[in-house]
């Protein structure tokens, strides 16, 4: 999952997606992005079961791109993202635009809730445990995945998803997250849980209490309230990843939902309306 969408380029080409371009022109059109790298991402989208390449014309030869069930499945993902960002992320260039919620008309803020009670849902409120395909070891990918760089991009524009990318963009940054949803809060405890060169974690310590998702005090890092509005990032991420990357043996994490005692299940909905969201009744305006 880290691999696939620890890369900006490829959540904007499925958001964009998503907001229904499947053309190659549409996607320059949409994306500050070189032609080189554009190429890549489809290539490397398709290759991995994000996109479908489908030929529209012979002559001369013509195809677009468009989301696979796979591919569209990701749209809690970054329906989350773009809520944080718009939420919690001061530094964008240009303001995100607002959400907006085909069914009522209004824009909206998305709510966390559990699938079987309908209740909304914190990280207080999920009972976390190791499945049998589970473990700190096996949830870090064995490379870092590469953020865009300025030479990816055309006509300078800031990054859309300058945070998220600081999350999403690292082998150790997602796992450390999750770490002190858990309850880890010292240096020792992240390097013992991860397993993370020193180095390393302490870089990522110093980047989230800069960025103000955790504070250090008494030597400890704790989530701040803005640290807390990245659970359903993770949630939704994590779900969608045991969905589309199942593994024989059983599932790597399994949460329950405390209060109602079901295994719990994300599900977005609306805060204007109170009902559920549907990637296709969502667009930005």
């Amino acid at each position: 999952m880290l691999g696939l969408l620890g890369d900006e380029w490829t959540l904007l080409i499925l958001q964009q997606a998503t907001l229904g371009a499947t053309k190659y022109g549409e996607f320059t059109e949409r994306l500050p992005i070189s032609h080189a790298v554009l190429t890549r991402r489809l290539e490397g989208m398709t290759a991995n079961g994000l996109l479908a390449r489908r030929t529209y014309q012979a002559r001369p030869p013509r195809a677009d791109y468009v989301l696979t069930p796979r591919g569209r499945a990701l749209w809690p993902v970054l329906v989350s993202i773009w809520e944080w960002e718009r939420h919690w992320v001061p530094d964008h260039a240009q303001r995100l635009p607002a959400m907006h919620h085909a069914v009522c008309g209004d824009d909206f803020a998305p709510v966390l809730q559990c699938a079987a009670c309908r209740e909304p849902v914190t990280e207080k409120d999920i009972g976390v445990q190791w499945g049998p395909s589970g473990g700190w070891s096996r949830s870090i990918p064995a490379l870092s995945t590469r953020r865009r760089s300025s030479a990816d991009r055309v006509g300078g524009r800031a990054d859309l998803f300058p945070e998220t990318m600081s999350i999403l963009g690292n082998r150790w940054a997602f796992a450390l997250l999750v770490a002190a949803f858990v309850g880890a809060s010292r240096f020792g405890d992240f390097q013992d849980q991860l397993g993370a060169p020193p180095g390393s974690l302490a870089d990522r310590l110093q980047i989230f209490t800069a960025n103000g998702v955790l504070a250090a005090s008494d030597g400890r890092y704790r989530l701040t309230e803005k640290g807390r509005a990245v659970f359903p990032i993770l949630i939704t991420a994590l779900q969608w990843a045991q969905r589309c990357f199942h593994a024989p043996e059983g599932p790597a994490v399994e949460l329950v939902h405390t209060h109602c005692g079901a295994a719990f299940e994300a599900t977005l909905a609306c805060d204007q309306c109170a009902s559920l969201l549907r990637g296709a009744e969502v667009a930005t305006r």
